[in-house]
């Protein structure tokens, strides 16, 4: 059974090399990767999986708003091929959002993923086309993880810095 921790600056190369095997290089171009050029990830909220103290995966996190609403973003997921099928990758997701909400300054996790996968775990998906991103995605794969239930359908327009929407 996998276990979760946060990462430390010791797990910076795992996670690249997770990441680098994962998605390959074709990564860099992916929209996702673009919001995360744009805004920094909250390293506070980076988890790493283990098996047997051997890690096996790692999730990250990026503060974003959208429409005047502060959430995150998660991503990227990814879990060794050696260890999939485990429960990881889950156990990584339902964790950092759980922490992340905790927290009480977002209202959402929005990510761009697998149906089949993440709403089973309690993600619903957005409107189709209502948030907009630097760069093309499947509006079908946009989907949101939130406390309240009427978020899918408030969540609209550009993705921009976290805090975007509060007034100085």
């Amino acid at each position: 059974m996998p276990t979760v921790r946060f990462a430390t600056p010791a797990d910076d190369q795992f996670v690249e090399d997770l990441q680098a095997l994962a998605f390959g290089p074709g990564r860099f171009a992916r929209t996702a990767f673009r919001v995360r050029e744009r805004f920094p990830i909250d390293t506070t909220l980076s988890l790493i999986a283990e098996v047997n103290g051997q890690a096996c995966g790692s999730v990250w996190m990026t503060p974003i708003s959208v429409g005047g609403i502060d959430g995150y973003m998660l991503g990227p997921l990814a879990t060794h091929p050696d260890f999939r099928k485990r429960g990881a990758g889950k156990m990584l997701a339902k964790e950092v959002s759980r922490i992340a909400l905790e927290r009480g300054k977002g209202s959402f996790v929005l990510l761009v993923g697998d149906r089949d996968y993440y709403c089973p775990l309690g993600w619903v998906p957005t409107q189709l086309g209502a948030i907009e991103f630097p760069g093309p995605v499947d509006p079908s794969r946009v989907l949101v993880y939130s406390n309240d239930p009427t978020m899918a359908v408030r969540l609209a327009g550009p993705i921009k810095a976290f805090g975007a929407g509060r007034r100085s």
